[in-house]
């Protein structure tokens, strides 16, 4: 082997980063997002109470098993669709078309998940679609500010660290 080659490798190894980190950043992410978007949507279905606490984590419990994996492989593909569809845009609004659909899909799917929590299904499909509603339009403003700022700064530097 030559000293080149040696180089290369020992540089190579020095940017690869442990899977439990990566697991971490992402975690970190989801808690941040699903975290602060079903407590919104907890405190608009069902306001402050005493149980304010146990209903927000139930909700982001169950959006954090169903919904942010489902979420994962959405924005992936969208990311692919948005390349080949939209192959002149520069990266960063690519990025920015990808942040804004990746709001609207996750807010109402996180809704939906939460409202199903909060008022459950033996609740008339009016008070549900309401409840859903009502958490899409109370976090839609918090959902889209995080998901551009995302998209537009963080997704890039969490690709390249995941892809380390």
């Amino acid at each position: 082997m030559n000293a080149e080659a040696v180089l290369t490798t020992t540089l190579t190894d020095q940017t690869k980063h442990p899977v439990v980190y990566k697991v971490l950043v992402v975690f970190a992410m989801m808690t941040l997002m699903g975290g602060s978007l079903t407590g919104v949507m907890t405190y608009i279905n069902l306001g402050y109470t005493s149980s304010f606490l146990s209903d927000w984590l139930s909700a982001f419990l169950v959006t954090a098993v169903t919904v942010m994996p489902a979420g994962v492989l959405v924005m992936t593909l969208l990311t692919k669709a948005a390349e080949k569809l939209l192959p002149m845009l520069e990266e960063n609004k690519r990025n920015l078309v990808v942040g804004v659909a990746m709001a609207l899909i996750m807010e109402s799917a996180m809704a939906l998940s939460t409202a199903l929590n909060n008022v459950g299904m033996a609740t008339n499909s009016s008070e549900l679609f309401t409840a859903w509603l009502n958490g899409v339009l109370a976090a839609l403003p918090i959902a889209l500010t995080l998901m551009v700022t995302v998209s537009m700064t963080i997704k890039p530097k969490i690709e390249r660290f995941l892809r380390s």
